[in-house]
């Protein structure tokens, strides 16, 4: 091809011609019709503004909690609202700020970062907004209808149960968070085929930025650790809506499953807001250093290291629970050995301040306090590994000040040097460094009075949870040191709210990368174009703004790269190859659309309906949201084409193969029902030991049902398996018909599983209940392939998909197969419980 021949395929649609098109291409909706944009860049902000909001409303509560406790005998909260305080404080903080706003700064920024023009599934992050925000208020709400939760952040079993908290307090927890989870586990799916199969020429995983290594484990970890808590409260909201005795003693429970169940999602938590703070540190670091990152590698194999190590260390927070002497000593190992990867991460983050004098920014002061603070509550957490001690300073304020210490030192720090580092491409413009400094002083002052007296305070016998405390026990003036200390603490957050609305008019122009950053974000000036990138440049370093002068010498608009050429006047990006990042094929990206709000508000009406108790409006919430869901899915496909991309690449659009982002995201999708799968099996297992008396009280499962339904899912796998290969060779009337047989053979499963259980109780015992729990959640399971099976046969047979498209059905296949290795496992459960079960 000749140049002037490149020049008019990839500068645009003709020589010449402004990109004018292209940005109306990538426009953002005005007016009301913003609620339906998709983009990162829009769904990042919100997750972010929100986030914030509940932070704030956090605080106050905090504020009221402290103030509570400034004197002794006080009577300022009365032990009610002390105890909604400080369970509403602990649960906005922990599910609706840390996490979500740690999400939306992923969100926002990782397409920049990797070279993308958007997340791989802009419209799946748009839902996941907006099932959090529903979530969010569902949980708010409780206020106005005098019933916020008092039970603890934690929600213990049998405190929570509707014996010993009637009313619709715990409810309101329990159905709001669990909604809100959804917004975390489809954004650890949106973020896992975003990193792995959405980068930039060239960008292999050991060229890409150390944030998306930290994000793509968090995300990893959200997969797996998120599901035991979902499933904990959608056992327990059973309980106390239906009766389930999944926690009741007298009928084979145990309150201790729930604290297994919360735990096992509720330690690796603290490691998965870490995680996404410390990446922020390891980006931000560097640019004030002046170096890249000292031990990428070491850094690298450290967070993954500390991903794993993490789900062994829930009984952490059970040692005084009873739990066996083994488990103490193999939970207080594991919670020791976490310390590993956590000093190597900090010996990386000290090793690049050696390598030159940093520039002492705000964002740099920041990171300073994160180190010093983190540092220390890491030192008590070793401490409270010890089994002796944990024992001495269990539920005292010791742990709080641990718990702080970890957390907004380790995340509240980093998140707002973030926040002074990445404002310009929200604004446009700098904050203040003075007031910056005030800010952190403030912060840093307020901190570490408030908490660090709080180990002295539990030391000396001060429980957690207590809304009043006599006088003379040497509580007191700790105690007002502490509460002063949050109010200067408090005027430091109150004084960055101030300086961010004072920048908005008067905070100096940023211009093009004001920190001289590596990182590709900076690429553009700032408030870049709603497309991140005009065309996608290869990239060669890890810090290619620093080590590839092409990309800063000129209009970052004429870079060269991908993409440029946009013929079918559609919203694209390039997908690549997971593991070389080598361009795979060009991925489709939808257009703004009231789908995602609409499927959410309907979710909402669902969660909103079983709270009130008006079951009927739940199932026309659940039609809405099925009628969604297929909205969402029923588009043309565009597979089957190929075309040029430029720089000599000649790509397929959509191409359907197991590097393609869809069928990474059906992985991902999988590990998280099957780690939802296997909480439920846990569950089963933990009852079945410990309470092996209650076996003989459970109906003998039908063996001949079970065993027909392991049959049915096997034959269902290769119904898939051939519907797949099928639409690979263009049949699409055999496929159709073949996806027919696979929905009957999946929905025959269900029914038999149904049928081998119909006979027990499920009200006697906890053991019962929970088999119905495993056999309801495959049913559900079986329900969504049905679905999905006869929704592809029917976009066949009325000429939908054309031959040449296969991506539906060749990602139904691993979902096909996950969903029948669950059936078989629980008909083999089954059988093993009418061999075991006298």
């Amino acid at each position: 091809m000749s140049a002037s021949a490149e020049r008019q395929d990839y500068t645009g649609a003709r020589k010449g011609e402004p990109d004018r098109n292209f940005e109306e291409i990538w426009a953002q909706p005005p007016g009301i019709r913003a609620l339906t944009s998709v983009s990162h860049r829009v769904v990042g902000k919100r997750f972010i503004v929100t986030g914030f909001i509940f932070f704030l409303i956090a605080g106050l509560l905090a504020l009221g909690v402290r103030t509570q406790l400034i004197v002794p005998g006080n009577t300022f909260l009365d032990s009610e609202t002390y105890n909604q305080f400080f369970t509403m404080h602990g649960t906005l903080m922990m599910f609706l700020f840390a996490i979500p706003i740690l999400e939306g700064f992923g969100v926002y920024f990782l397409p920049l970062m990797l070279g993308a023009r958007d997340l791989i599934f802009p419209r799946l992050g748009a839902f996941g907004y907006f099932c959090y925000l529903f979530g969010g208020i569902i949980v708010l709400s409780s206020f106005l209808f005098d019933a916020a939760p008092a039970g603890g952040w934690f929600m213990y079993t049998p405190l929570s149960t509707k014996e010993y908290t009637p009313g619709l307090s715990a409810d309101f927890w329990l159905i709001g968070i669990t909604f809100a989870e959804i917004a975390s586990v489809t954004a650890a799916v949106e973020l896992i085929a975003a990193i792995l199969c959405a980068r930039a020429p060239g960008m292999s995983l050991t060229k890409m930025p150390i944030f998306a290594w930290y994000l793509l484990i968090t995300a990893f970890m959200i997969a797996i650790g998120f599901p035991p808590l979902i499933i904990g409260s959608i056992l327990l909201e059973s309980q106390r809506l239906l009766g389930l005795p999944f926690f009741d003693p007298a009928a084979g429970g145990d309150p201790l499953l729930w604290q297994h169940l919360f735990w096992i999602f509720g330690h690796p938590e603290v490691y998965i807001i870490f995680l996404p703070a410390a990446g922020m540190v390891a980006t931000m670091l560097p640019t004030f250093v002046g170096r890249p990152l000292f031990g990428y590698g070491f850094t690298v194999a450290a967070v993954v290291t500390m991903g794993f190590i993490s789900f062994g260390l829930w009984a952490h927070h059970m040692f005084t629970t009873g739990i066996p002497a083994m488990s103490l000593s193999l939970f207080s190992a594991a919670s020791t050995m976490v310390a590993i990867p956590t000093g190597i991460q900090i010996f990386c983050f000290i090793a690049t301040l050696a390598q030159a004098r940093p520039r002492i920014t705000t964002p740099m002061l920041f990171i300073f306090g994160f180190l010093f603070i983190f540092v220390l509550g890491g030192l008590t957490g070793v401490m409270l590994a010890s089994v002796p001690f944990n024992f001495q300073a269990h539920d005292s304020y010791f742990v709080v000040a641990h718990l702080h210490y970890v957390l907004i030192g380790g995340m509240v720090f980093p998140l707002f040097g973030a926040f002074y580092y990445w404002v310009p491409h929200f604004t446009g413009r700098m904050m203040s460094e003075a007031l910056g400094k005030w800010v952190f002083w403030l912060m840093f002052i307020g901190f570490n009075a408030t908490f660090f007296l709080m180990h002295v305070t539990g030391l000396r016998g001060m429980p957690r949870r207590i809304a009043t405390y006599p006088e003379d026990i040497g509580w007191d003036r700790l105690n007002m040191l502490s509460s002063i200390g949050s109010y200067i603490f408090a005027a430091g957050v109150a004084l960055f709210i101030f300086d961010f609305f004072r920048h908005l008019t008067r905070g100096a122009p940023a211009g093009r990368n004001p920190w001289g950053a590596g990182t590709m974000e900076w690429l553009y000036p700032t408030v870049a174009p709603g497309y991140n990138f005009r065309a996608i440049p290869p990239v060669t370093s890890r810090e290619p703004l620093w080590d590839q002068p092409e990309l800063t010498g000129t209009d970052p608009a004429r870079v060269n790269g991908v993409l440029r050429a946009y013929p079918d006047h559609r919203r694209e990006t390039l997908g690549c190859d997971p593991l070389t990042g080598e361009p795979l094929h060009i991925a489709r990206l939808p257009h703004p659309t009231w789908v995602p709000l609409f499927t959410a508000f309907a979710v909402a009406v669902m969660f909103g309906a079983t709270l009130a108790s008006a079951y009927w409006v739940t199932a026309a919430g659940f039609v809405a949201m099925m009628a969604g869901f297929t909205a969402w899915a029923w588009e043309p496909s565009d597979s089957g084409v190929t075309r040029d991309a430029g720089l000599g690449y000649r790509l397929p659009v959509d191409k359907a193969d197991r590097r393609s982002h869809t069928y990474i995201a059906v992985i991902g999708t999988l590990l998280i029902l099957g780690a939802l799968y296997f909480s439920l099996v846990f569950g089963l297992l933990y009852l079945w030991l410990t309470f092996p008396a209650f076996a003989d009280q459970v109906a003998r499962p039908d063996p001949l049902m079970a065993a027909g339904a392991i049959v049915a899912a096997v034959f269902m796998v290769g119904f898939a398996t051939l519907t797949r290969a099928l639409t690979l060779r263009d049949s699409l009337i055999p496929a159709a018909l073949t996806g027919i047989v696979t929905a009957a053979l999946a929905g025959a499963t269900g029914g038999l599983l149904y049928l081998a259980i119909a006979h027990i109780d499920r009200e006697a015992t906890a053991l019962g209940a929970t088999a119905w729990a495993i056999v309801a959640y495959v049913g559900v399971l079986v329900f969504v392939l049905v679905w999905w099976a006869l929704f592809n046969a029917l976009r066949k047979l009325t000429g939908q998909t054309r031959p040449g498209q296969h991506v539906a059905d060749f990602n139904l296949s691993p979902y096909a197969k996950g969903v029948a290795l669950f059936a078989v496992i629980t008909g083999g459960l089954l059988l093993a419980a009418h061999g075991v079960i006298p």
